[in-house]
């Protein structure tokens, strides 16, 4: 004799298949009728357990190639009808509507397959669910009465519940529901995302809903007090720092993660070898050179005590030379390209540097930058990658060998927390002032890091200076003269433009503006 709990009527249609004939056995042999519909019917037959078609109720075929299956009022009627409410039991016994108490649905797969560029607008469409957000936010509407199941994760547990107690909680119901809505709530964001590019919508639009899914619970976040997780974007390629493959080491950290987006997004801008070496989140050391190694060798000069336990970030597969290099040192990540086979036998004796393999790229700017404030997000653009343009506002124009600095310190300076400072040697960056109150703090702070001479080449390139945002007074531009800078790029735009002029041609120095600001807070 079967056994009985409250759930005396489910309504299953799933894409996911995961699990769902064992859910089915279990709740069949509780004398719990099922309705299905479509493929999920006919895996349920093929087991051999009894399902009746969502057809056979409705007395309505499925039309139009399955797109309409289970929009039929004996189907929303039995899901949003109140029990013992003498109107809906009237409207139910008058139309000859019966009650279902539990939806087991989960949508078309439209999350993993709008990432195939090569599918035909018209074919994505058809991964659209509309019946199936419709079931289940019904059952989570009414969750008191009909209990909506969408992960296969909670399918054991609520068949335990039902052998146990014989019927669901009301905590179960109303978490079950809300996973439902957030479901239903994700799903529907990833399709607006999806539209909003292929309709290249440059403007914002007045509602936003993020499409993030759980990747992997952290240790704990930025303090081991806080709890953490890492969620992706969905709808879109595996590409940055979440879809970066962990090839060894300790599990990645919330700071780790953060450190390595910012080496990627720095190392991604930059065509040339180059190296770049992070801690808390802004460069100590960046150098662009023929070789990886030449790099990595001068970005770990230019500040090798703040280096210690630093990320590092490469545009090019780590080689054996580069990784020898590493190997001496204490580092906590490393994010590249690749690497090679033999990098990874030197790197893999140490156990716990943290290895990511991430062969794409930041060549595109994210959809938008989403940052959280206290009851709301700040959202702007990217600030996405452009043509540099030095106009020469002093006397004197920088040389090819400062310009070429210039040109690299300014894409540093990009990087960095505002007030930012960046002073390099041609293509290595020789001190970095970061986060400062006053810009002349930063200048000092940068100073501070000039003590190590540059390696490689014998050559003395001249020291430049790149500032993120312009002088508000000319004591930036004297203190740089006395540290030896000779030429200085700056976006220009301050009411005292002027002064900071007439302080670069007394000191003799090149003073270029760009009319761009690239501050980083």
């Amino acid at each position: 004799m079967k056994k009985t709990c409250g759930i005396r009527r489910v309504l299953i249609s799933v894409s996911n298949k995961e699990g769902i004939v064992e859910l089915a056995h279990g709740l069949s042999e509780l004398g719990v009728e099922i309705l299905s519909t479509g493929g999920t019917s006919k895996t349920l037959r093929q087991v051999e357990l009894r399902v009746k078609d969502v057809s056979d109720l409705t007395g309505f075929p499925e039309i139009l190639d399955g797109r309409v299956k289970t929009l039929h009022p004996k189907v929303f009627g039995g899901l949003l009808s109140l029990r013992g409410k003498p109107s809906h039991t009237q409207d139910m016994e008058k139309y000859g509507i019966e009650p279902i108490d539990m939806v087991i649905v989960n949508l078309y797969p439209f999350e993993s397959i709008c990432g195939d560029t090569s599918l035909p607008e018209e074919e994505l469409l058809e991964y659209i669910d509309i019946g199936g957000s419709a079931l289940l936010r019904a059952a989570s509407k009414n969750f008191r009465n009909v209990a909506p199941l969408v992960d296969p994760e909670d399918y054991a547990p609520v068949l335990e519940e039902l052998k146990e107690r014989g019927t669901l909680a009301l905590a179960t119901r109303r978490r079950l529901a809300a996973k439902a809505f957030g479901h239903t709530a994700h799903y529907d964001a990833v399709i607006a995302s999806v539209f909003r590019q292929k309709a290249q919508v440059k403007e914002f639009p007045e509602e936003i809903a993020p499409s993030l899914r759980k990747k992997a619970d952290l240790r704990y976040g930025e303090n081991p007090h806080q709890k953490a997780a890492l969620y992706q974007e969905s709808g879109t390629r595996a590409w940055g720092v979440v879809g970066a493959k962990v090839l060894q080491g300790k599990q990645v950290s919330f700071n780790n993660y953060m450190d390595c987006d910012a080496a990627w997004r720095l190392v991604s801008s930059f065509t040339n070898p180059t190296a770049v070496i992070i801690k808390h989140n802004n460069p100590c050391g960046v150098a662009e050179s023929e070789t990886l190694a030449e790099a990595f060798r001068q970005a770990y000069a230019a500040d090798s005590l703040s280096a210690f336990g630093g990320v590092v970030g490469f545009n090019r597969a780590v080689d054996g030379d580069t990784a020898q290099e590493m190997s001496k040192l204490f580092l906590e990540c490393v994010i590249a390209p690749g690497f090679h086979p033999d990098a990874r036998e030197i790197l893999g004796k140490k156990t716990n540097l943290r290895l990511l393999e991430q062969p794409t790229l930041l060549a595109d700017p994210y959809e938008w930058d989403i940052r959280r404030i206290s009851g709301g997000f700040l959202v702007q653009e990217q600030d996405a990658p452009r043509p540099l343009e030095m106009k020469v506002v002093s006397r004197r124009a920088p040389s090819p060998e400062e310009q070429m600095s210039l040109a690299f310190a300014w894409q540093v300076s990009k990087h960095v927390k505002s007030n930012a400072i960046v002073l390099a040697r041609g293509r290595v960056t020789a001190g970095i002032g970061a986060g400062q109150m006053s810009r002349i703090d930063s200048l000092k702070v940068a100073n501070m890091k000039l003590g190590v001479p540059p390696i490689g080449p014998k050559k003395i390139w001249p020291l430049v200076m790149a500032s993120d945002g312009f002088f508000p007074f000319r004591d930036t531009v004297d203190e740089a003269a006395k540290m030896g800078v000779s030429a200085i790029i700056q976006p220009g735009g301050s009411v005292r433009d002027e002064e900071s002029v007439t302080a670069a041609n007394e000191h003799g120095l090149a003073m270029v503006i760009t009319s761009v600001r690239h501050f980083r807070h």
